[in-house]
């Protein structure tokens, strides 16, 4: 898991990846290779795996392409601007209207100065 957010910036937690690794194991497309430490499974991709990847290959590459500038985004601060995104979300409720105010102000400025960047100004 630390692979993952060391190759493509995103934090995985086990409650999400243990149920696709096995179902991709029922599926027959990985297999363990081998029993590590602590419980820790070592998994390899299948034949029928191998098969699925060149099948789909213009899926994967297209999904790579996307967690590349995920990662990318991510290192520029788009992971604190989603997180701050979502404490407004979750305290929208809670907010005066002048903290509403204020934050539609900020944001207003902020879209603002991200499409004149976009458009190749400073």
């Amino acid at each position: 898991m630390s692979e993952l957010e060391k190759t493509f910036g995103i934090k995985v937690s086990p409650g999400a990846i243990y149920p696709i690794l096995s179902s991709l194991r029922k599926s027959g497309l990985i297999e363990v290779a081998r029993e590590g430490k602590r419980e820790k499974k070592l998994y390899r991709i299948t034949e029928k795996g191998e098969e699925y990847l060149k099948k789909h290959e213009d899926e994967v590459e297209e999904a790579l392409e996307i967690a590349n500038k995920l990662k990318e985004f991510s290192e520029l601060g788009g992971r604190e601007v989603a997180q701050v995104l979502r404490e407004v979300i979750e305290n929208i409720d809670k907010l005066s209207e002048e903290q509403k105010t204020a934050l539609a102000r900020e944001f207003s400025e902020f879209v603002k100065r991200i499409k004149i960047i976009l458009l190749g100004g400073e």
